[in-house]
């Protein structure tokens, strides 16, 4: 049997991958560039394959790198794993947390939950990244994803966090003042909206311009032109609450506004696409106890959330 690649190689690959850059990778772990490089070469040569394409601007996996680098993080998280188990009860959860959030999640729930999470595990270092774009956990350091939607990635594992919520029509009672509200979804078209712009991994940004109702056996496809857009939600709900036009929000993102009369729910006979909140990460054969505590803390805190949501949406 062929030797195995040592851990320190392994982490080299990984985390040059994730930065994309060997010296920057080196620096973060305290190695001179000739040693750094020298890791990247015996790795290679174990492997017999070009993992990484270098130049003096960039860095980029190969398509054997692609498929490996998939299998190192899990060897790594192997490892990790059997640390954790070997040290027991001896010391409480510690590690790194990395998660990837929508803009609006992140700040008006996200964080607490974080917050109070590391309060009872000191040890644990968080880095949680805030945006609308899609994370890629094959190409970023990213251990856990919340993202709106069903999933479509299979090679994703999905828990659901929110799956009762959907998207409202909301505006602020001064554009309600000024403009009237809609009596039906077709009534949309002569009002100003706001909207939001999804930002994926590849390819061009998509505004979602698209707003879909349903009553009963009733559905309507609204195709609006927005005033505004933007790829971050939290703008979106601040344009809407600034008054500056509808928003076709998620329900989570907007029920503090709802209740604190910033907003008002428009067409609320209407009923809104599905917009489920689902928390996601890459495989569960070697999870760290630091991630399975995590996930089961994240599922625990949104239960009072869902309830909500259900009773928001009773009569859908």
């Amino acid at each position: 049997m062929p030797a195995l690649p040592a851990p320190a190689d392994l982490e080299l690959f990984v985390r040059a991958a994730e930065l994309g850059s060997l010296s920057q990778a080196a620096r973060e772990l305290d190695l001179q560039p000739a040693s750094a490089s020298a890791s990247l070469k015996r790795l290679e040569a174990r492997l017999g394959a070009r993992l990484m394409l270098r130049s003096t601007r960039a860095l980029r996996l190969t398509p054997e790198g692609e498929r490996y680098i998939v299998h190192a993080r899990r060897a790594l998280a192997a490892l990790a794993e059997g640390l954790d188990s070997v040290a027991g009860d001896r010391a409480g959860l510690r590690g790194e947390l990395r998660i990837s959030a929508p803009s609006d999640f992140g700040r008006a729930l996200l964080r607490g939950w974080l917050d109070d999470f590391q309060s009872r595990h000191p040890e644990v270092r968080l880095s949680l990244a805030l945006s609308d774009r899609l994370a890629d956990f094959y190409r970023e350091p990213v251990d856990l994803a919340v993202r709106y939607g069903e999933m479509r990635d299979s090679g994703l594992i999905a828990r659901a966090l929110l799956p009762s919520n959907r998207r409202v029509l909301v505006a602020a009672p001064t554009y309600v003042e000024r403009m009237g509200a809609p009596a039906t979804p077709d009534d949309i078209a002569g009002h100003a909206c706001v909207a939001w712009m999804l930002s994926p991994v590849a390819g061009g940004a998509r505004v979602h311009d698209r707003w879909r109702f349903t009553r009963g056996r009733e559905s309507r496809e609204m195709k609006i032109e927005p005033r505004c857009v933007s790829d971050d939600g939290a703008l979106v709900r601040d344009w809407a609450v600034a008054g500056r036009g509808l928003a076709f929000k998620a329900w989570i993102d907007v029920a503090d506004d709802l209740a604190a009369g910033r907003l008002l729910r428009l067409l609320p006979d209407w009923t809104g696409e599905p917009a489920p909140v689902q928390l996601l990460y890459a495989n569960r054969e070697h999870q760290s106890a630091l991630m399975r505590a995590a996930i089961d803390w994240l599922i625990e805190q949104a239960r009072p959330f869902e309830a909500r949501a259900r009773a928001a949406f009773a009569q859908a």
